[in-house]
Parts: structure tokens; C-alpha cells; sequence
């Protein structure tokens, strides 16, 4: 809520003279944000042409006496002033809710491009207020606080900190948007977004909205199945600020404070927030410890420009339990010899020790991607701004990444195909990173395996920039450029030799000594390397985009319309420095020209009612990775195949508003073509060593469609109750060809992993992945939500959630057997998950400690501690015996803050 002392001032003043006056007709009503639907307090109510005037309370409620045919003007800094004239006769008039639209060139926020209108924009929508992410958010990752809105599903198969994946509409996280103040933040790579990099966005997110389907980003590459626009705090105008402690099971712990400058004479203003996050985890061994901080300084320089500088950052480490490291169901039933009963679905197959007791992990994930953003608003005009932001993200971190010869390489991890590991494996269950010391120091060849992280280094620079024409009172014109340039550097380091005395490169037996003038043929394959020394991998990846997008707007109060289009061009461009030398280093470039175009329209039949459709085209450019280029960890050849992705997609919805009852239903169709997909596997190599591989597909086909419906429903000021319901037929739709890559990226012959004579060979193991009308799984198809909040008291609020997930398919998968040249493998569809539902119970009170609010809060998530599985993949009989990689959800989590305002 934007709250203004000056304008509360005025309110008081104006309420004073409304005391006095006469009227025949009593009016009331509520007003609320149109974008979040949350009340507007203290805002002003006046009778127009007269110095009668009220403000609304603590719920946005106004009661306000007019004369016969009189006209009420409401008005709220921030919000553009609306008029309602009073032509009702009797002595009492209820107008309902009135939901004021923000002013998109005020210039007292950052300017968002990205946010959706609730009956004036015609998308799905559904809008986090801050009230609910700062009270119900607990311990849980920031992702969870859209689990109740319809056609979203999370899953934490890590189980670290910040490890959670949203999916909307069956799409995963590649293929959904994340802004951040308008500012895209997927990776420009691969396109998904590490959420444990923006952990930190739970302290500062001022609200997010979730868009389903086309949305309404102005920037120039849209995403597929929906956006999630995060707005943060802003530079507050008013001085003060608070401090927060948070407790919760398995050791957790969180400090927070802020503090503003409020709005100085000479139009400053500054807001900083730190913090600190620590604990156990709730998976075994996967402790964490994360910092965020937020800045934020403005200045106006005079009264049509301002500009905003905002930095937010999040540096963490945290152990992890590797995605690879799910069970059978069998196996997690083997588990409980080592655990305490009810404790196995916390078992971290790869926790264990050294030899001196040292605690070891081959699962861990360190980083710090600070996001700076310099923000200028200029109001031109009455008519016309320019509202522009340069951004950067600067990457700095790794994740584990366990290396070792061909007979041990699969060794790091604790599960193959589902069945657990016993290679290294102590009697207590723990994983023997101390037998893998001891096997090293009697080695006569070096190291059999040693630990390297995966560093990934970027730099990424962006310039949002956007024009606002006012052409009448019923069309606006929007036009704008959207650029950017990353460079990521990917490399691999050893960090530990694990007592041994050096270690030999199995992947630089791969390099081509003619395009590597330093290498020897017994020299550099068989150099001894240690601490420090790059394996693997060492390239970098440059994307360059630049694009172009337009959109107009017609609103007569009742009928809102828009078409937009948009127009980029893709660049892409690999550097190697370890499979090539310099001459052969920088690869071709892979330029690709993509398109958007869309258009929908809303009407208000009145006051309740509302319809809308929208549909859209769009031609996207493939990812760098696994799209571009054949290979793009280990291999300049490009990917002369490849074509841009391209997606169909209409939708047509209904809304209904009162004071006590809110709804929207919508049905979505979404057709996607061209799509490049990947699935890894295990499998056994020509000496019978275990390895992982994977198989790109490309050319692959789906359908996303269903039924979405939310509603709110508030029978008193005291209680409300919430419900959702959506249900989706996601499923592949054609047969495409898949190609075999073994574990360093090169092509396989065999199914054996013997390296195919060149990428793109006749001889590359390929085969057609029969998955036509199989349906799509990692995702719940079905779900459901109801909720109660209830206000007993002034100050305390009490909630009780209850989510329901079904219809949740396994992932298909593909095993090493299935590898074949010029062949085809059938799939059917996957095992169904079994169905599960879980209660979250919340609690807040706010009171006063020495004249400071305070707010105590506890959450309780899985109330009834229910036993279910989050996620898994497909065995041969599709069924719950030969399901593996099995991924059990989270207990019972329970967590208490205290926060106090100053």
C-alpha cells in the first residue's frame, strides 16, 4: 500500500469539514487496488465543488453523505482520480468496491511495464498481496507462496535451500517468465531461473503477480506458458523501518531490518534492507546460510523527472541432495535401517565423512548474482512519457561437480536408476567419502576421483526503455526497445584430490590435438593435474539480443482492447579454450529472428460482470543450450537443424466483482511446435563401467489446455474464504528424432558410448521417440484449493489452507538399452502419481510494544505431517513397483517471527 503523511493530513481535514455538513442520500463502499485488490487506506473521499470530505479505514471502507445528484471524487497519491455521481434516490446508496487504477507515470515508484489490470487487462492473473508473502511465507522457498493459485505446481526434488521449481500450465521454468521490476531475470542460456539466487525476494517483493498464459509484458521475447512480475519495495517516502527474528525446525534462523530516510525537502530518499538466513535443512546434510540486502535511493529533479537507483543481491551456499539421487518405492522403504521410523524421506544418500570426521558433500551449490538497476521516469507531458531502466546482473559461484575415471565417475552420485549406491557405503548408511580417500592414496594412478566445481561466471547488461502516448481520452500508444548482452564462463576446477597425488582427464582424450597446437598426443592426455586445474570444460557463451515492440490500447471505461507486436534478433556465439586453440576457439554465430504478435479484448457487461479473450503467436529462438549448438558444453559445431520454437495460444475468460464475492474462470489452448528438449539417463559403457548420458530431442510437439477458476468470497468484515480450481490436458503430440550424447557431450555411436566419428556423423546413435498422445508429466494436472481466514479480534488474524494436487504423471525416461541406429522406441503413458492434499495453519497478531507496531506470525506447512510424493520418473511397467528417482514432499515445517516497527 502507498501511504502518504500529507495525504493522511489532508484526509483528517477534509473529514473534519464532512462533520458539518447536510445531505439527503448516505453513501458507502470500498476501495481497493486494482491490480491486487487490496484495500486503499486513508484514502479521500470528497463531494465535488464543496469542502465535505471522509477518508476510508483500515479496510478501505468510506461512509460519506452527498447531496441529491451530488458527485463523489476519490483520490489517492499514486492512483488516478476517479468520479462516481450519485444518482440513486433513498437514504442509503452502497456503490460496492471501487477499485482505483494506478497512475503509470506517477513518480513516486519504480515504473512497472509488466504488471496486469484486474477487468481491464484480458489475461489470468493472480496477485500476491504483501500482507500474505510477508505472513504465510514461514521457512518455505519463495516460489511457495503460489502453490494456491491455479495451474501452478512446486517441487523441491533437491531439497536444499532455495531449490524448488515452479511450473505453470505444465511449462517448467525455462519456459515461464520471471521479472523482476520489469527486468527479465531467466538465465539467457537455458532460459530457467536457480531460485536460490533470489532467495532474498521474499523480504523485498512489495507484491507478485502471476500471469497464465500470453500475459502482458512489454518486452520483445514473451514466454510460453506465463510470467511471474515481481515488484519490490520501493523508495519509501515515509521515515522509519523495522526489525525482524524468524525460528524454525531443523535449525533455522532468520535476521531482517530496513530503515528509510522518508522523503527529505530536497526530494531524496533512501531505504536499505540486510539479512541473514541459516540452518540445517530438513533434507539430512543440507545445511545453508544465505544473505540478502536491498538498497534503494531516489531523487526528484523537479516535478517531471525522477530518478531511482535499486540493488538487491542474495549470496548463499547450501548443501543440496542431488536430483539425481531418488529412490524406487522399495528403496526408500530399504532407507528406514537407517533412519529413525518416519525419518527416511529425509535420507541424503550422499551425506556422510572423511577420514578425520570432516564433513563432505558432493552436492553443493555457491552463489551471488547481485541485480543493479538505475531507473529514470520522465513525464513529458501531459500526454507522453519516457519511463527507461540499464540493468546488470553480474554471476559469481558454482556448484559441485564430482569428476573421476571411467570405472568411478558415476560413483559421486548416491543413486543409479533408483537403486542405491553400495560402492561407497558405510554400514551406518552414510556415504564413504572416507573409503574414497583411502582408495586414492593407494592408487599407483593418481586419483580415481576427485571433487571440481562448476563455475559459472557471467556478466549480463540489459536497457528496458519505454514511450507512453496518450493519443485521446480512450487510446494509448506504447513503443519501446528491449536489449541485452551475456557472457557466461563455464569451467571446471578440481578443489580436492581426495589424498591422492594427481588426476588424469579422462574428457582430454577427446581433445583434437590438431586444433590444440599445445597439445602432445602423450603429453596433454596424459597430463597429471591438481588442485586448481580446469577439467571437463572451458568456454564461454555470448548471447546478444535486441528487439523492438509496440502496443496500442483502446479504453472507452467498459470495452478495453489491445494488439501488440514485437520483433528480435538472437545472437549466439561460443569461445572454447579447452577442446580448441585459439585459431578454432570463437565458433560461427547462430543469429535467428523471432516474432510476437497478440491482441485481446475485455468488457465490463457492469459493475459485476466481465468477459475476455486474447490470442497470440509467437516464433521464438532456440536456447544456447541444447538448442544453438549440438553440444554446447564441449563443442563449437552448430546445430544446423535447429529452428526457431513456435506457439499458438488462445484464451477466453469470465470475472464476476461484488463486495462480497470475487471469481474468474478462463479456458486456455496452447499448441507448441519445434521445441528442444533433453532427458538424461544411465547407462553401462564398453567396459562395463556405469555412466550417465542424455538424448536430445528436436522437432517435439505438445498441447497445454484446461479449465482455470479462483474465487474469494468475504460474507463479514471478520472472515473470507478462498478457493481454486484447475484442471489441464497436457500431453506430446508427435514423434520426434532423439540423438545420444554420453556424459563429456560427445556424440554416441553405440550403446555402449563409443564417440560417433564426428557431431552430425551418419553414425551418430539416434532414434524416433514414439511419445505421440503420451501425456506430459513433472507437473499436477488437477488441482484445487480452499482457505478460511479469520480476524476474531482486533489485530490477530488466524488461516487454514488446504491444497490439493492429482493427475501428477511421472516423467517418462530413457534408459540405455533403448539406444539404437535408424530404430524407435514406444512409450505409453507414465505411472500416476498417487493424489495428495496437505493443510497449512498460519496465525498473526498485531499489538503495540512501547508504542511500535509488532506483528508475531507462525506458519505451520503440512499440518497432519501427510506422507506423499512430490515427483518421479517411469519405469518399464508404468506403475508403482518400477517408478524410480522418487522424490517424497516435506513433513511437517513450523516456524515463528516477531517483527517490530519503528
Amino acid at each position: 500500500m502507498r501511504k502518504h503523511l500529507i495525504h493522511f493530513l489532508l484526509a483528517a481535514v477534509l473529514s473534519v469539514f464532512s462533520a458539518a455538513t447536510f445531505a439527503q442520500t448516505t453513501v458507502r463502499g470500498q476501495l481497493v487496488d486494482s491490480e491486487t485488490g487490496e484495500p486503499l487506506v486513508g484514502a479521500a473521499v470528497m463531494v465535488e465543488g464543496t469542502s465535505q470530505g471522509s477518508v476510508t479505514d483500515i479496510d478501505g471502507y468510506f461512509k460519506q453523505d452527498v447531496a441529491s445528484n451530488g458527485t463523489l471524487l476519490f483520490k489517492y497519491v499514486g492512483y488516478k482520480d476517479q468520479k462516481k455521481k450519485i444518482t440513486h434516490k433513498g437514504a442509503s446508496v452502497d456503490l460496492g468496491v471501487i477499485m482505483m487504477q494506478p497512475d503509470a507515470v506517477a513518480l513516486g515508484d519504480v515504473v512497472i511495464t509488466s504488471q496486469a489490470i484486474a477487468r481491464k487487462t484480458p489475461v489470468a492473473l493472480s496477485t500476491i498481496a504483501p500482507a500474505y508473502i510477508e505472513e504465510r511465507i514461514g521457512t518455505a522457498d519463495f516460489p511457495q507462496i503460489l502453490k494456491s493459485t491455479p495451474g501452478v505446481y512446486v517441487s523441491r526434488d533437491g531439497g536444499g535451500y532455495g531449490d524448488s521449481k515452479v511450473n505453470i500450465r505444465g511449462f517448467k521454468s525455462e519456459n515461464v517468465a520471471v521479472l523482476v521490476n520489469g527486468a527479465p531475470m531467466n538465465d539467457m542460456e537455458w532460459g530457467g531461473v536457480y531460485w536460490s539466487n533470489w532467495a532474498g525476494l521474499t523480504d523485498v517483493a512489495s507484491s507478485v503477480q502471476s500471469q497464465r498464459g500470453l500475459g502482458a509484458s512489454k518486452v520483445s521475447t514473451p514466454s510460453v506458458g506465463g510470467s511471474i512480475n515481481i515488484v519490490t519495495k520501493t523508495t519509501d517516502a515515509k521515515r522509519g523501518g523495522f526489525a525482524s527474528y524468524g525460528i524454525g525446525q531443523d535449525g533455522y534462523n532468520k535476521v531482517l531490518f530496513s530503515v528509510s530516510s522518508g522523503l527529505t525537502k530536497d526530494g531524496w530518499a533512501f531505504t536499505l534492507m540486510g539479512g541473514k538466513t541459516w540452518g540445517d535443512g530438513y533434507i539430512q546434510g543440507t545445511e545453508f546460510e544465505g544473505y540478502n540486502y536491498f538498497a534503494s535511493i531516489a531523487k526528484r529533479l523537479g516535478d517531471n523527472h525522477q530518478i531511482s537507483f535499486t540493488a538487491f543481491g542474495a549470496p548463499q551456499w547450501h548443501n543440496q541432495r542431488s536430483s539425481y539421487d531418488g529412490l524406487t518405492i522399495k528403496g526408500w522403504q530399504e532407507v528406514q535401517k537407517y533412519m529413525e521410523p518416519g525419518e527416511q524421506y529425509r535420507y541424503n544418500p550422499t551425506y556422510g565423512f572423511g577420514k578425520n570426521g570432516e564433513r563432505k558433500t558432493s552436492a553443493r551449490n555457491k552463489y551471488h548474482k547481485p541485480q543493479l538497476q538505475l531507473n529514470h521516469s520522465w513525464q513529458i507531458n501531459n500526454t507522453s512519457s519516457l519511463n527507461s531502466m540499464i540493468y546488470m546482473s553480474i554471476g559469481d559461484g558454482y556448484g559441485y561437480s564430482g569428476q573421476g575415471t571411467s570405472a568411478y565417475s558415476s560413483m559421486w552420485y548416491g543413486c543409479s536408476d533408483g537403486i542405491l549406491n553400495t560402492t561407497f557405503r558405510n554400514a551406518d548408511g552414510t556415504f564413504g567419502y572416507d573409503q574414497i580417500q583411502e582408495m586414492n592414496e593407494q592408487s599407483a594412478t593418481g586419483s580415481q576421483m576427485v571433487m571440481s566445481v562448476s563455475k559459472n561466471l557471467h556478466k549480463w547488461y540489459g536497457l528496458l526503455s519505454t514511450y507512453t502516448k496518450e493519443l485521446n481520452d480512450q487510446i494509448n500508444f506504447y513503443a519501446g526497445i528491449d536489449a541485452r548482452y551475456y557472457i557466461g564462463t563455464h569451467t571446471n576446477e578440481i578443489i580436492d584430490l581426495y589424498n591422492g597425488d594427481y588426476y588424469i582427464d579422462r574428457y582430454r582424450k577427446n581433445v583434437s590435438v590438431k586444433n590444440n597446437a599445445a597439445a602432445g598426443t602423450d603429453v596433454f592426455n596424459n597430463q597429471k593435474l591438481s588442485v586448481g586445474d580446469v577439467v571437463y570444460r572451458d568456454y564461454d557463451g555470448h548471447v546478444l539480443q535486441g528487439g523492438v515492440f509496440g502496443q496500442a490500447e483502446y479504453d472507452n471505461d467498459k470495452l478495453t482492447a489491445f494488439v501488440s507486436g514485437s520483433i528480435s534478433e538472437t545472437s549466439q556465439w561460443r569461445y572454447d579454450r579447452f577442446y580448441y586453440d585459439k585459431e578454432h576457439a570463437e565458433s560461427d554465430k547462430v543469429n535467428k529472428l523471432g516474432f510476437t504478435v497478440k491482441g485481446g479484448a475485455n468488457y465490463n457487461l457492469n459493475e459485476n460482470h466481465n468477459v475476455f479473450a486474447n490470442i497470440g503467436y509467437i516464433s521464438r529462438a532456440p536456447f544456447f543450450s541444447g538448442g544453438a549448438f549440438l553440444s554446447s558444453t564441449v563443442s563449437n559445431a552448430v546445430n544446423k537443424d535447429a529452428v526457431n520454437e513456435k506457439i499458438f495460444s488462445f484464451e477466453v475468460g469470465y470475472g464476476y466483482r461484488s463486495r462480497v464475492f470475487t471469481a474468474n474462470l478462463n479456458v486456455y489452448h496452447t499448441e507448441w511446435k519445434d521445441k528442444t528438449m533433453a532427458r538424461s539417463y544411465d547407462y553401462t559403457d564398453k567396459d562395463g563401467n556405469p555412466d550417465r548420458a542424455m538424448v536430445n530431442m528436436q522437432g517435439v510437439n505438445s498441447i497445454h489446455e484446461g479449465i482455470e477458476l479462483d474465487m474469494v468470497y468475504k460474507p463479514a468484515n471478520w472472515v473470507n474464504f478462498t478457493g481454486m480450481f484447475s484442471i489441464g490436458n497436457w500431453r506430446w503430440t508427435n514423434n520426434p528424432m532423439g540423438y545420444f550424447y554420453n556424459s563429456g557431450g560427445q556424440p554416441m555411436a553405440d550403446a555402449k558410448g563409443t564417440i560417433a566419428s564426428g557431431i552430425g556423423a551418419e553414425d551418430h546413435a539416434s532414434m524416433i521417440i514414439k511419445q505421440k498422445d503420451v501425456m506430459e508429466g513433472g507437473s499436477a494436472q488437477t488441482t484445487a484449493a480452499l482457505g478460511v481466514n479469520v480476524f476474531p479480534m482486533k489485530g490477530l488474524r488466524l488461516s487454514l489452507d488446504w491444497n490439493f494436487f492429482g493427475r501428477n504423471y511421472a516423467d517418462y525416461a530413457v534408459t540405455g538399452s533403448d539406444i539404437s541406429i535408424g530404430g524407435e522406441k514406444v512409450y505409453e503413458t507414465p505411472w500416476r502419481i498417487p493424489s495428495y492434499s496437505t493443510f497449512d495453519l498460519g496465525a498473526s497478531y498485531t499489538f503495540d510494544i512501547a508504542g511500535l507496531k509488532t506483528v508475531l506470525s507462525g506458519n505451520v506447512e503440512n499440518l497432519f505431517d501427510q506422507e506423499y510424493i512430490n515427483s518421479a520418473y517411469d519405469g518399464g511397467g508404468h506403475d508403482w513397483e518400477s517408478a524410480y528417482r522418487v522424490f517424497y514432499g516435506f513433513g511437517r515445517q513450523m516456524s515463528l517471527r516477531l517483527k517490530v516497527n519503528f
